[in-house]
C-alpha cells in the first residue's frame, strides 16, 4: 500500500482535466482530520492526481456515486503482482505488498477461488453463533478495565490498548485457532504491513516472520494429526485438496488477522471519541441501547475505519465524471470522502445516530466487499453496548488535540484513547 498525504488546490480544473493535489497540508493535520482536505477534493473535481511518498502517481476518486460505481467496475483491477510490475516500471522502491497473496490483492478467477474457501465461515448464521464468545471476551476485558480504573495509581485507561485492540484480535484468534498470547506479535506485524512506517525492510521482515510463524503452526498440526474445528484446519484441508498453496494460506491468515481486527479496533476508538464529542447523541443512545445496530452503521459512515480502499489500477481508459483516467494508472477510491458526500447524505459532517440510511461504503463493494463486515459490526455492537452499560459517564483523559492518529492514509484510527471511567 502506497501512502499519499496532500491537500488539493482550491482552483477548479477544466472538466476534461484532473485536479492536481499539492502537499500544502502537514501530515499530522491531515491524519487528525482528513475531512476538510477530502471535501476540497470532492468539490474541486471528480478526479484528482496525488503522488505517493515514493513519487508514484495516484488518481483519487472522492465522490460517492463515482466511488460506488468504481467499486463495481472490473476495469479497476487489484492483482497486486501486476500492479507491482507496473509500479516498478514507473518509479523505484515503491512497495505495493506483492509479497502477500490473498483475496484483496487478486482478481478473478484467483479471487473467486480464494474467497470460496473461507466465505462460509463468515455467513450470517456462523457469525451470529459467535455472539456468546464475543460477549464473554467483552465482559472479561471490561472486568480488566474496571480493575485497572479502580487502582489508586491509575489516572486513566487506554481504550485502544486495553479494549479495542484485544477484543477483535482474541475473536480472530479463536476463529483461526491461533495462540491468543501471541497477539502482541500480530499487532506488530499488522502495523508494519499496513502503515509501512520507515523503509520497506520492516514490511518485508513482518511478512517473512508471519509466514514462518503460520507455516510452523500448520506443520505441527500435520505432524500431530491435530485438527481442531477452526478456520486454519479448513485452510489446511483446502491445501490437501490442492485448492490452496502455502503462500496462499499465509496470505489468507495475514488478511484475516489484519483485516479481522484493524477495522474493529479503529471503529471502536473513533466511535467512542465521536460520542465524547457529542453528549447529545451519546445521551440519545444511552437512553435505549437497543438502537445500537443502527448507530453502528452511522459510526461507520461518519468516520470510516478504512479511509482509502486498497490501490487499484486501470486495465483500459475509464471515464469518471468527464475525466478520462488512462490505462495502467493507479487509482485510490476514497471511502471516507464518499461517506461524507453531501450529494448522497444530508448534513454529512454531523453524527446523526438515527439517520436510518445504511448506504455507506465503509466496507467497500462489489466482489471485494469486506468478507468480515457482519463480524465487525457484531463485535462493535456488543462492545459499545457493554461499554456504555458499564461506564455510562466515561470522559476523555487528555486534550483532544493531544490524541495521536495512525500514521497511514488508508486507515482511520487512533493510536491511543486515554479515558477516565465513571459508572
Amino acid at each position: 500500500m502506497t501512502t499519499a498525504t496532500a491537500a488539493p488546490r482550491t482552483d477548479s480544473p477544466r472538466p476534461d482535466q484532473p485536479e492536481t493535489a499539492e502537499p500544502r497540508q502537514s501530515p499530522p493535520t491531515f491524519l487528525s482530520d482528513p475531512y476538510p482536505a477530502l471535501a476540497r477534493l470532492r468539490q474541486s473535481a471528480p478526479v484528482s492526481v496525488l503522488h505517493s511518498d515514493g513519487g508514484l502517481r495516484l488518481w483519487i476518486i472522492p465522490r460517492y456515486a463515482d466511488v460506488r460505481a468504481a467499486l463495481l467496475d472490473r476495469r479497476f483491477a487489484q492483482d497486486v503482482r501486476r500492479a507491482q510490475a507496473l509500479a516498478d516500471s514507473r518509479v523505484e522502491g515503491v512497495n505495493l505488498g506483492s509479497e502477500i497473496t490473498h483475496m484483496l490483492s487478486s482478481d478473478p478467477p484467483d479471487h473467486t477461488r480464494l474467497r470460496r474457501v473461507v466465505q462460509a465461515a463468515f455467513s450470517r448464521k456462523r457469525v451470529e453463533a459467535m455472539r456468546p464468545m464475543i460477549e464473554r471476551i467483552t465482559r472479561e476485558l471490561l472486568d480488566g478495565l474496571e480493575a485497572a480504573a479502580a487502582h489508586p495509581t491509575t489516572a486513566a485507561v487506554d481504550l485502544v490498548r486495553d479494549f479495542a485492540f484485544p477484543l477483535p484480535i482474541l475473536v480472530v484468534c479463536e476463529l483461526l485457532g491461533l495462540p491468543p498470547q501471541d497477539r502482541g506479535l500480530y499487532r506488530k506485524w499488522s502495523t508494519a504491513i499496513v502503515t509501512q512506517e520507515g523503509d520497506h525492510a520492516a514490511f518485508r521482515q513482518a511478512v517473512q516472520e508471519m509466514g514462518s510463524y503460520v507455516l510452523a503452526i500448520a506443520d505441527r498440526r500435520i505432524r500431530r494429526n491435530d485438527r481442531p474445528a477452526d478456520l486454519l484446519t479448513e485452510l489446511l484441508a483446502a491445501r490437501e485438496r490442492r485448492e490452496l498453496t502455502d503462500d496462499e494460506i499465509v496470505g489468507m491468515v495475514a488478511l484475516l488477522l489484519i483485516g479481522g481486527h484493524e477495522t474493529t479496533v479503529n471503529l471502536l476508538g473513533t466511535s467512542c471519541l465521536a460520542l465524547l464529542r457529542d453528549p447529545g447523541q451519546a445521551a440519545w443512545l444511552r437512553a435505549d441501547l437497543t438502537r445500537m445496530p443502527g448507530a453502528v452503521e452511522e459510526f461507520l459512515r461518519y468516520d470510516s475505519p478504512i479511509c482509502m480502499a486498497t490501490t487499484r489500477f486501470t486495465t483500459e481508459p475509464v471515464d469518471v465524471g468527464g475525466v478520462e483516467i488512462p490505462q495502467d494508472e493507479f487509482v485510490l477510491l476514497s471511502l471516507g470522502a464518499a461517506n461524507r458526500d453531501p450529494a448522497r447524505f444530508q448534513d454529512p459532517d454531523r453524527l446523526i445516530l438515527d439517520r436510518r440510511d445504511a448506504g455507506h461504503l465503509a466496507f467497500g463493494g462489489g466482489i471485494h466487499r469486506c468478507l468480515g463486515a457482519l463480524l465487525g459490526k457484531l463485535e462493535t455492537e456488543i462492545a459499545l453496548t457493554a461499554l456504555l452499560t458499564r461506564f455510562p459517564r466515561m470522559t476523555l483523559a487528555c486534550q483532544e488535540r493531544d490524541l495521536r492518529w495512525r500514521n497511514t492514509m488508508m486507515l482511520r484510527g487512533l493510536e491511543a484513547l486515554p479515558l477516565t471511567l465513571h459508572h
